[in-house]
């Protein structure tokens, strides 16, 4: 209870953020972006006085005897489940902030914006030791005791393995179908995992991450050293050739992998961490929405 105290005026700060930013483009963009056309189809139900007679199917009513019309995904309420997976390369940082304060950040941008918009935030924290579930809520109280519970959650042991333990299986159940999935990691190079497939035809699933500088790039000096969080130890770079060289394939490796989780432009986003996230989530919900048909989860 106390960390979630703690998290609170963090959060409000977050808060005024979004609420100076909400009125103007951003909200509708986030909107429109979550969205999508609002054309896919979802189930037949029965006519109500004052629904649109263009949806009436003929055929339907015909067998049944009185009116229906189709339901379109644009009248379901837009549910939005967060993953965090907490791995401890993410608290690697050569600047003032690491990786996971950073991503922090970003989760409870998007679960404010959520409250704001009035849908359902839930939120999966994973851990290699376990993982807590909140599942959907609705309201501004709910979703911001949501958060300040993930922001309060301590960083994992650096001791900890390097990839947290997800429970998908838990995840296709906390959600309906067509729901959106954010997950948001460090991703490291690594196979799709297990029933990936499935989790991608159950959700819109995105991907978040955020990039230290050194992550582009190691700097440019010699003889220096570094703690390596993943490996839990300092380690001396010498700045050679190959040094470079294996950091350069470990890059190409890294976005590989990244992009075969997340194929479509619109669907995954790399922030740096001296980025500003607010201005990064912007852009994505107009890169998204530009590309909104080919974002559409198979029926």
């Amino acid at each position: 209870m106390q960390s979630v105290l703690q998290s609170m005026p963090l959060l409000r700060r977050l808060e005024w953020r979004v609420r100076g930013v909400v009125e103007n483009a951003l909200g509708g963009e986030y909107r429109s972006a979550f969205r999508g056309r609002g054309m896919e189809f979802d189930q037949v139900v029965k006519y109500a006085f004052g629904d649109d007679v263009r949806d009436i199917d003929w055929n339907v009513t015909a067998r049944l005897g009185e009116p229906y019309r189709k339901k379109f995904v644009e009248e379901r309420e837009v549910t939005v489940v967060l993953l965090f997976e907490d791995t401890p390369s993410l608290q690697f940082g050569s600047t003032a902030q690491s990786k996971r304060e950073a991503l922090l950040e970003l989760a409870g941008l998007l679960m404010l914006l959520g409250a704001v918009n009035r849908d359902r935030v839930g939120c999966v924290h994973a851990t290699a030791a376990g993982h807590h579930v909140q599942p959907p809520v609705r309201g501004r109280g709910a979703i911001h005791h949501a958060a300040a519970r993930l922001f309060g959650t301590p960083p994992p042991s650096l001791a900890a393995a390097a990839r947290g333990v997800v429970p998908w299986s838990l995840l296709r159940r906390l959600a309906p179908r067509h729901s959106i999935l954010v997950w948001l990691g460090d991703f490291a190079p690594a196979p799709p995992p297990e029933g990936w497939r499935a989790m991608q035809s159950h959700f819109q699933t995105l991907g978040f991450r955020i990039d230290d500088p050194w992550d582009a790039a190691l700097p440019a000096l010699e003889d220096f050293a570094a703690y390596d969080p993943v490996d839990g130890r300092l380690v001396t770079l010498r700045g050679t050739a190959a040094e470079r060289a294996a950091h350069a394939r470990w890059r190409e490796a890294r976005e590989g992998c990244w992009r075969a989780l997340f194929p479509g432009a619109g669907s995954r986003l790399a922030v740096s961490v001296c980025e500003n996230r607010l201005e990064a989530l912007a852009r994505f919900f107009q890169r998204r929405e530009a590309v909104a048909p080919s974002n559409r989860p198979m029926s």
